[in-house]
């Protein structure tokens, strides 16, 4: 019995599903592993010399303009972020709670920012811009992005409230609770870990855009996807990875405190 247990084991381990999902990890994560090993190569080529931080005290000493770019990514992503989630948020509840003859029309449209083309929004919001005379900058940046994370909060969140049990609010408003009340007080931190899900993925979705930002972003706004492409254009520099390198532990330890909060969240409701 025991043999045969080990050899279902065996064969299980080598399914074709286990397999692909092996190789699609491996896929996935080894140009990660290839980037922190590189950081910490003294050599500026992809042969390996020796062991060095010497890209790491550069980044930290040396790189103002990376910095800066890397300032202007953070500013943008929060407050874009920050305020995507209110609108998206708001947008949700009051086309799931208020009956109205556009209602339809308006939730087909705000999709549309999700299914379009980057690059036709890109030169679209760099027309209107234009056309407003509107500078280009960072408020500018700010707004294209705010546009482009909007249809994803409203997605997230409206799953969330699939989900919601609307008795409350009728039970809420039995007990005497106003519609302000309601809101603050039921709906919100019922679907606060969707609140919360949508802010974390609207700021990684503005960390890492680069089209939309390429068509609109203006001098001294260079965000950190700008600051690499002009970088990798010739070649690829080892603060890169350096940077890299400490991004991804600040990720984790960012998706770490965020999964703690959802535990939190969740026992508390």
């Amino acid at each position: 019995m025991r043999e045969k247990a080990y050899n279902m084991s065996k064969r299980t381990f080598w399914s074709f599903s286990n397999l692909c999902t092996f190789f699609v990890i491996l896929f996935l994560f080894l140009p990660l592993f290839m980037v922190t090993a590189y950081s910490f190569n003294s050599s500026k080529s992809m042969i390996w010399e020796s062991f060095s931080i010497r890209w790491y005290v550069e980044l930290f000493t040396k790189s103002e303009a990376l910095w800066r770019a890397v300032g202007n990514s953070v500013l943008i992503a929060i407050t874009s972020s920050a305020v995507a989630t209110v609108l998206g948020t708001t947008v949700a509840i009051g086309l799931k709670w208020y009956d109205f003859k556009l209602k339809k029309y308006i939730a087909i449209f705000t999709f549309l920012p999700m299914v379009l083309p980057e690059v036709i929004i890109g030169i679209s919001m760099l027309i209107f811009f234009s056309a407003i005379n509107l500078p280009l900058g960072k408020f500018s940046i700010f707004i294209a992005h705010t546009t482009f994370n909007l249809p994803f909060v409203y997605m997230l969140i409206s799953a969330r409230l699939d989900e919601f049990d609307f008795s409350t609010v009728e039970a809420a408003r039995d007990l005497g609770a106003t519609e302000k009340q309601t809101l603050f007080k039921v709906i919100i931190p019922s679907i606060m870990p969707g609140i919360a899900s949508a802010l974390l993925m609207s700021v990684t979705m503005s960390l890492e855009d680069f089209v939309i930002t390429f068509f609109v972003s203006g001098p001294g706004s260079g965000t950190l996807p700008l600051y690499v492409y002009s970088s990798i254009r010739y070649g690829v520099s080892p603060v890169i990875n350096a940077l890299s390198f400490v991004m991804i532990l600040a990720t984790m330890v960012i998706a770490f405190i965020f999964r703690r909060f959802l535990k939190q969240v969740a026992a508390s409701s």
